[in-house]
């Protein structure tokens, strides 16, 4: 659902219960009255009504300048996720609708020179005054989540999940189980491409993809379908989205993009790279000279650890998909080991070159990780990252002290050092 109907559907039903409720009381509900003089209930309801279109231009004033703030000082990418919070338009739609049916009640108030209150009504008022108030501390609770270490963990929790989702662990996959990949890697032909599907509008970006119903679709003409472009990539007019190979007949383009789920930018769904690439992002912002905050790094460091110490336990060679039968039907682009490690940390050792602090938090994750890792080639590549890293801070502009200091290990990054057994 548009986020936008959430408001509407508030004020739709504010409305329709405004036009019926009071007319219903009037009619048949009369004798029951709230025990409250007229000009105590006008002022009660023209308060509310008042009160909330003030409340409702405070806060949601107060909300975007936050949001414009987290993005300056975090990321842009991050400014459509908290702006899109369902709270910050449930209570938009809370706030309305509770001025809205306070100005309809209020039109029932002493109608026809009764000298009667409605009692429902007043009583709905002030239940709905209420739900604003609750919906008003949630959104001032969404409000501090803009702090750094909620950000990050924020983040740190989608990526975890988008992880747990896709990947299976290693100690739980069983040990006859080849890999997946195996065939393929080792040179397996799909035969040749029978269809073409190329891409025809405006950019787009891949944020999901059904692999189930390609491989339904592949299963159907005996094909194999194989994807040109990966979750996170963005489309343009005229890009190759996928190969058929060996399909009877041509398969329908219209179905076969009913599979491939576009938006207008990334998102965390079957996309692991997303959060770590966020991370990075908020790393080096705060290791630029116009806000200078290592120690923003290092805390982004670790969420960052944290998802690639999961990934190292994971089968990341996830990228297949296979009909009821067992048959590879789907063969999607995935990121290797050695693509999450320059991703999480070749920008953040380039701008954090200069910092002892993030270099020696850099050392510790890798460390970290060559401990954690249950594939040897995994660990190889952490090794071989690691003596990069040495190579770059014996190429920095540190003096001879600063650099054997930046060569130790600190999960803190300044705070306490962790030499190895040999020194």
């Amino acid at each position: 659902m548009r986020l936008w109907l959430i408001p509407m559907i508030y004020v739709g039903a504010s409305a329709a219960c405004g036009l019926t409720l009071p007319r219903y009381e009037h009619g048949y509900l009369a004798s029951y009255t709230f025990d409250l003089s007229v000009a105590s209930a006008q002022a009660y309801l023209s308060a509310v009504a008042s009160g909330m279109m003030a409340l409702t231009g405070v806060v949601f004033a107060l909300a975007f300048v936050m949001v414009q703030f987290s993005a300056v000082a975090y990321s842009p990418r991050l400014v459509l996720w908290f702006a899109r919070d369902r709270t910050l338009f449930h209570s938009l739609g809370a706030f309305a609708a509770t001025f809205i049916y306070a100005l309809f009640t209020l039109a029932w108030i002493d109608r026809g020179g009764s000298g009667n209150v409605p009692l429902f009504s007043s009583v709905l008022v002030g239940i709905m005054l209420i739900f604003s108030m609750f919906l008003f501390s949630r959104l001032v609770q969404r409000l501090t989540d803009l702090q750094i270490t909620s950000v990050l963990r924020l983040i740190g929790d989608k990526g975890r999940g988008v992880i747990r989702e896709m990947f299976q662990r290693l100690d739980e996959r069983p040990a006859a189980e080849s890999n997946p990949g195996s065939g393929l890697a080792s040179g397996t032909q799909v035969g040749p491409a029978s269809q073409t599907l190329v891409y025809s509008g405006y950019p787009r970006t891949i944020a999901s993809l059904n692999a189930g119903a390609l491989a339904r679709q592949a299963q159907e003409s005996g094909a194999v379908i194989v994807m040109a472009c990966a979750v996170g990539d963005t489309l343009l007019d005229g890009s190759v989205v996928l190969r058929v190979h060996g399909a009877k007949d041509s398969l329908a383009e219209r179905n076969l993009m009913r599979a491939i789920h576009l938006k207008s930018e990334r998102t965390f769904e079957q996309d692991p790279k997303y959060p770590i690439r966020l991370l990075v992002d908020i790393a080096i912002k705060a290791l630029s000279p116009a806000i200078n905050d290592p120690t923003t790094a290092v805390q982004a460091i670790d969420q960052i650890e944290d998802l690639l110490r999961r990934l190292a336990r994971r089968d990341l060679d996830a990228g297949f998909a296979r009909d009821s039968n067992g048959v590879l039907r789907v063969i999607v682009p995935m990121p290797t080991w050695e693509d999450y490690l320059t991703l999480a940390f070749d920008e953040i050792r380039q701008f954090g070159t200069g910092s002892i602090q993030v270099m020696r938090r850099l050392r510790a994750a890798l460390t970290g990780l060559t401990e954690t890792a249950m594939v040897a080639s995994r660990a190889d590549a952490v090794r071989h990252y690691l003596k990069h890293l040495d190579l770059v801070i014996d190429r920095s502009p540190l003096d001879a002290e600063d650099k054997a200091t930046a060569r130790q290990e600190d999960r803190q990054g300044l705070g306490l050092s962790r030499r190895g057994p040999d020194g």
